[in-house]
């Protein structure tokens, strides 16, 4: 496996979950804020069986790195002002900048595009958690501002 500072790793480990939050920011509600943090969880926790081959997920999502609480995973930090500005959305797209930028050359171009198709599917996973309506289970299950969202993080993304 891949040798990565404490940095890189909290950098790598940092953008699906602030790309994940991005998605439920967009549309908030109580009850499928829930839902969709059910959802991005699940996403993460999956990732080390789900990419087996990916040293990038291998070294921050295995389940042996999960459990050993070697990994720092903080909340996103978002402001008021940048769910009113719309701001939380660059905010994550920077956020996987960053853990690009430390993955660097540590990786395959073949496992950095898995990477960035991990980070997407987790806001894919946000998105498509809960829908409008009661206890969030309307349709469509992907409002207008998280289609917007998602959008911007795939260009972001550039897949």
């Amino acid at each position: 496996m891949t040798a990565y500072t404490p940095d890189e790793l909290n950098a790598i480990a940092s953008a699906p979950m602030t790309v994940g939050m991005a998605v439920a920011i967009a549309d908030m509600g109580i009850i499928s804020s829930a839902i969709e943090a059910v959802a991005l969880t699940k996403e993460i926790v999956g990732a080390g069986k789900k990419y087996p081959n990916n040293s990038i997920v291998q070294s921050v999502f295995s389940e042996a790195v999960l459990a050993s609480g070697k990994i720092q995973r903080k909340k996103p930090d978002f402001k008021p002002e940048d769910i009113e500005s719309g701001a939380f959305v660059t905010k994550a797209i920077a956020s996987v900048d960053l853990a690009l930028a430390a993955i660097g050359d540590k990786a395959t171009p073949a496992e950095i595009t898995e990477f960035k198709q991990f980070v997407y599917a987790c806001a894919e996973a946000v998105a498509s958690a809960a829908g409008s309506g009661l206890f969030g289970s309307g349709d469509p299950k992907i409002s207008p501002a998280e289609a917007s969202a998602l959008s911007k993080i795939k260009a972001g993304l550039s897949i």
